[in-house]
């Protein structure tokens, strides 16, 4: 993204030992990619107790339409719950360059009353512990919102 690339749509996902995969949605069609994500989402898998689908996308605000990474996260146990996230961004073959603006929570389900201060703390402890991820994050993370 910070190249100007669209992001192949990410699969993550965690096992009640703490194991951890991703899965890259590679297809010939972008929109197939995501469609075989969110089944997959949705559905989940035998002993996955949380999961991550995160696909390019675009997020339209009453400030117009911009490009952002769509974060639907689901938590299949104790009981199922799940959020949704948009991370709206400036591509990098914009004239201005590449840009991250702060994270908008678009959906939580499932939460009695959603603590968004720890569920950013939990987003922002994922994005850091991806150390490649966290340095392009924190070299390009605009203060501002769209």
């Amino acid at each position: 993204m910070s190249d100007g690339e669209t992001l192949v749509p990410l699969l993550g996902h965690e096992y009640a030992d703490g194991r951890k995969g991703m899965d890259r949605l590679v297809h010939d069609d972008l929109d197939d990619a995501v469609r075989v994500g969110q089944a997959a989402l949705e559905a989940g898998r035998e002993g996955w107790v949380r999961a991550v689908l995160v696909v390019d996308a675009y997020l339209h605000l009453e400030t117009g339409r911009f490009d952002a990474l769509i974060v639907n996260a689901v938590e299949y146990v104790p009981e199922r719950r799940s959020l949704q996230m948009a991370i709206p961004y400036r591509p990098g073959s914009s004239p201005e360059g590449f840009a991250v603006y702060r994270p908008k929570f678009m959906d939580v389900v499932g939460f009695d009353e959603p603590d968004y201060a720890a569920l950013a703390d939990a987003f922002f402890a994922g994005v850091d512990s991806h150390e490649q991820a966290a340095a392009t994050w924190n070299a390009h993370l605009v203060d501002e919102s769209v």
